[in-house]
Formats: C-alpha cells, sequence, structure tokens
C-alpha cells in the first residue's frame, strides 16, 4: 500500500486541488480532495493526470525515426523500407531497441501502450526453436520498462482482399492457421503488468473468411485491426469483394465494444454509421497519419455516431501524447474550417480511460476502484506557464512532465527514468540494428 499527495489533479474531468491517493495493489483504493499531505506520502507537484494510453504502437518503427524524410515516394515506399528494418530483428536486438522505446513513452507519460506485434518468426519464417522468443521480447521490455503492456499478437496470412501470397520480406510475420496462431499467442507468459490482446493485420494480410474464427478464437480480448488506412485498400477491396473493408468486418462480426480500428482515415458515411452504430473504437495517430500523408480522417464525425476514439503513436516518428492529443484536434479543424472540434474533457477521455478501454485495462481516471496510473505534468514551464490546468494537456509537451506512476510504483521521478539515459539506450540499440 501506497499514497501520494498531489498538488493539483484532475478528477471527474475537474482540475482539483491538494489531492491525496491512497492505492492497494496497484488500485486506487481512495481520492480525497482538499486534503492535507501526511507523512509518508509520495509528493507530486505540478498538474497531476490520470494514466495516457498509448492504443497502436509498432515499437521496432522507432529505428526509422529521421530517416525516411529524403525519399519522398508514399506509404507504400515507406512500407518497404521498414519490410527492411523487419528483417534484422531477433530477440536479443528487439529487446533492448523496445526496452528503450518503452522507456522513452513512459519518460513522455504514457502508462500502457497496445503493441500491435507481426513480427513472430524467424526471416525465413522458420518459427523460433525456444517458442514465442520475439513475444517474450517485448513483454520483457515492457516489464524492464515499466509500462504497462497490452500485446496484441497480430495475425497475418496473406491472400486477402485484392492481394496475393506473401512477398519474401513478409514471411517472419505469417501463422499457417487462425488454429497456430491462438496457439502461439497465448503460450506467452505475462507478467503483472501486461496482459494478452489480438489483432487482425488489415483486410489486405487476412482473408475475409477467417474473420469470424479469429473472432470466437479471441474472445473476451480485446481485438484490433487495421482499417482504411489508404484509399488504395478501399478501391482493391471493393474491387475484390464488392464491399469496404468495415462492410467486410461489420458481415463477420468483427464489430464491437470489444474492437479497435486503427487509423479509420478513409471512410464512407456508411462506415462511419457501422462504427458508431456497434460502439466500436476508432484509435487515430494523428502524428503517423500526417508523417505517411495518410489523410485526415474523420474524427468528429466516428465520435458523433457513437464511436470512441483513442490515440496511439504508431510508427514512433513521434513519442509524445500531448502532441497526438493536439493532433486529433487541430487536424480536424484543417479539415472543416472550424475551431473546438472536441472539448478538452473530451480530448483527454481518448488520450486516458477510452485508450485504457480499448487495450482491456481499467484505468485512466484518478478514482476509485481505478488503477494507480498516474502523469505529473510541471505548470511552470515555458509551454505551460499561465495554462487553464484544465487545458494543459493542449499546451504541454512530453518534456513537461515530471513524474509517472505504473501500478502504484514511481517509474519516472524528477524528469528521470530508472534505467539511466534513455537517448544512450536508444542509440545504441539502433547502433546494434545498423551494425
Amino acid at each position: 500500500m501506497s499514497s501520494f499527495w498531489l498538488e493539483s489533479a484532475i478528477v471527474a474531468g475537474v482540475a482539483t486541488g491538494s489531492v491525496r491517493v491512497e492505492e492497494s495493489a496497484g488500485v486506487i483504493t481512495s481520492v480525497v480532495p482538499a486534503a492535507e499531505p501526511h507523512d509518508g506520502d509520495t509528493r507530486l507537484s505540478g498538474l497531476t493526470l490520470p494514466g495516457l494510453a498509448n492504443g497502436h504502437s509498432h515499437a521496432f518503427h522507432r529505428a526509422l525515426r529521421g530517416r525516411t524524410h529524403g525519399d519522398g515516394g508514399t506509404f507504400w515506399t515507406w512500407r518497404e523500407r521498414m519490410y527492411a528494418v523487419a528483417q534484422k530483428l531477433d530477440p536479443d536486438n528487439y529487446f533492448a531497441l523496445a526496452t528503450a522505446v518503452y522507456a522513452e513513452m513512459v519518460l513522455a507519460g504514457f502508462t500502457v501502450v497496445g503493441e500491435f506485434h507481426y513480427v513472430h518468426a524467424q526471416p525465413d519464417g522458420t518459427p523460433y526453436a525456444s517458442g514465442p522468443a520475439m513475444e517474450d521480447a517485448i513483454v520483457a521490455a515492457a516489464a524492464a520498462a515499466g509500462i504497462r503492456l497490452t500485446l496484441l499478437d497480430t495475425l497475418y496470412v496473406g491472400g486477402g482482399a485484392g492481394t496475393g501470397p506473401l512477398e519474401t520480406t513478409q514471411r517472419r510475420f505469417a501463422d499457417a492457421s487462425v488454429e497456430s496462431w491462438a496457439e502461439r499467442r497465448d503460450a506467452v507468459g505475462m507478467g503483472p503488468l501486461a496482459r494478452h490482446g489480438a489483432a487482425i493485420h488489415s483486410v489486405r494480410g487476412v482473408p475475409s473468411e477467417l474473420f469470424a474464427d479469429i473472432v470466437a478464437a479471441s474472445e473476451g480480448l480485446p481485438l484490433h485491426a487495421h482499417l482504411s488506412e489508404q484509399s488504395a485498400e478501399n478501391v482493391t477491396t471493393m474491387v475484390a469483394t464488392g464491399m469496404t473493408p468495415t462492410e467486410l468486418f461489420a458481415d463477420a462480426g468483427v464489430l464491437g465494444p470489444h474492437f479497435t480500428a486503427v487509423h479509420g482515415t478513409h471512410l464512407l458515411d456508411s462506415d462511419i454509421a457501422l462504427l458508431g452504430n456497434s460502439g466500436s473504437t476508432v484509435c487515430f495517430c494523428p502524428t503517423t497519419e500526417r508523417d505517411l500523408a495518410d489523410g485526415i480522417g474523420p474524427a468528429a464525425a466516428l465520435s458523433f455516431a457513437g464511436a470512441a476514439l483513442s490515440l496511439g503513436s504508431d510508427q514512433n516518428a513521434v513519442i509524445d501524447p500531448f502532441e497526438e492529443i493536439r493532433g486529433l484536434e487541430m487536424d480536424d479543424r484543417l479539415a472543416s474550417g472550424e475551431r473546438g472540434r472536441f472539448s478538452p474533457a473530451e480530448l483527454l477521455t481518448a488520450a486516458s480511460s477510452a485508450g485504457y478501454a480499448s487495450l482491456g485495462w481499467d484505468g485512466g481516471s484518478i478514482a476509485v476502484g481505478a488503477l494507480c496510473d498516474l502523469v505529473a505534468v510541471d505548470l511552470a514551464t515555458p509551454r505551460t506557464a499561465g495554462v487553464s490546468p484544465d487545458q494543459v494537456w493542449l499546451a504541454a509537451t512530453s518534456a513537461d512532465v515530471t513524474d509517472v506512476v505504473v501500478g502504484g510504483v514511481a517509474r519516472v521521478t524528477g524528469g528521470l527514468h530508472p534505467l539511466g539515459d534513455v537517448g544512450r539506450l536508444l542509440g545504441d540499440a539502433i547502433a546494434g540494428l545498423d551494425a
């Protein structure tokens, strides 16, 4: 059991002063506003936010940051660079890279991550003799960095709508069947900060006749999928099947409160209605969607239709929850020509409790019964000085995060991570891939 005294905090959506929080076994048991600190309390200055969720990550893409901007081209040419990095991964170097990436996330204020993981086998497609070695490396990396993890183990078999057999560079992503995928997925050991999830790579990467079997094999787990990230995906799917990707998922029973569509950039009005009426979540990744020239998705329309919204860092060209929050609002302003597309409270919900729910965790709020995950932000930096407390997340950056608590345990204190110089860890890990 531990306790915290928060100089100010967002409680029930309101900036509240002098909040005392107690936790037991990583769960909040008491929240008392206008409280005096007690001896033994851990004191967090500034404004404390609930834990922030990174709903969609490909950790190894971090190795591409700052290396692709001279290439021009499209998403599809960028993908070839990404495949080349994927071919270099093994359990040891992926553990080193993912540990550093997850530590960067914690420093930035992320307290839980959904790792959309599809690098399963050796480069030629042969399974590792030791079993789910790549998956074990990710779980160990998240534990070392101190971040919650939902391992969204991804089925990728090729032969989806408008596509043929897997390319050579995709072989290590593949599973032979839904059954072998589920067996390998379930064999991965999970620690106290990790849990199982499932993912369909996309309608391109998995034939639609397997969707119902995947849903059945993932009962009780959060299920995610890339959806309509590129307009080309929609065109090839409609030519091959006469249906949009969203309609294919709906027809197979994929949509629902357990389901998160990642991106949802190119949707018809009918797609928006299907996602909203089913209570699905749509995870926007603004920094990636603009980096890859994907386009601007219909965030406000999805929210109005009833879909929940969450946020992710995807390719990790940027790791900053506040940049994703601003991106959700600012991109919709650019598309609509209007300001205030989402209230500050709605934006924080997307970044916190909605993201937690989409990953299968009861967190993202400072409330009794919620996970004790906290993010303290300095209110006196050049970016945050004078900002209204209920809009801090529209002004702050990851550099303003001072303290991070996950499961009642301090993971960042005074802007420092227990692993030390995270920049050096990242540099060393990426240099190891380059060698």
